[in-house]
């Protein structure tokens, strides 16, 4: 861990919310003029959390590497890959699906000071090169939690209809029932036993 990196706490947030499940802390004003790499890995526990929070029966491992840079002043600019092995329900046989995920993120971060609440119209004299028509989040206190932005990316690179091997969601014209008819959930599953 660097030393402009400090893992997170449970106190929370400035706003009040429960701290995130896994969180690592970079102090914007500590960052080197140069890129600043982090290596960071989810702990059992945390990745226990996580999976609670995204409703997967497991996270076997999650980690990721994370650069910043700062830029257009105060602002800094946060690339990343992330690497997970997650265990998933299978949207059909509701059997346990393991995937392999890898996702290259960005985000652009600045001072909450710089960055307009929802309705509020502020000028900002933003390097639009720097920028990249990018909308920066606000920093909480000067600070980057880079553990939970790899966690909400986590969440949206995932399978959101992960299937077992060889199995294929059901046509929608396959044994159409009549449209007054109420569904059956065994229907699927009865399909899935007979013989190929």
């Amino acid at each position: 861990m660097g030393p402009d990196m400090e893992q997170g706490t449970t106190h929370g947030t400035s706003h009040g919310a429960p701290a995130p499940e896994f969180s690592r802390l970079v102090v914007a004003d500590r960052m080197p003029r140069d890129e600043v790499v982090e290596e960071i890995a989810a702990t059992e526990a945390e990745r226990r959390a996580l999976a609670a929070r995204f409703e997967l029966e497991a996270i076997d491992r999650l980690e990721a590497t994370v650069r910043l840079r700062r830029t257009g002043g105060d602002m800094v600019r946060v690339t990343g890959e992330l690497r997970a092995d997650v265990v998933q329900t299978c949207v059909v046989t509701l059997e346990p699906v393991r995937n392999a995920v890898a996702e290259r993120f960005e985000a652009l971060f600045a001072p909450e000071s710089l960055v307009p609440e929802d309705g509020d119209e502020v000028e900002i004299d933003f390097d639009a090169a720097a920028l990249d028509e990018d909308v920066p989040e606000a920093m909480d206190r000067g600070r980057i939690d880079i553990g939970e932005l790899v966690a909400q990316h986590l969440s949206l690179a995932l399978d959101p209809y992960p299937r077992a091997p060889g199995v294929a969601l059901p046509d929608a014209g396959e044994e159409e029932a009549p449209a007054d008819a109420k569904p059956n959930p065994f229907a699927v599953l009865e399909r899935l036993k007979r013989p190929h």
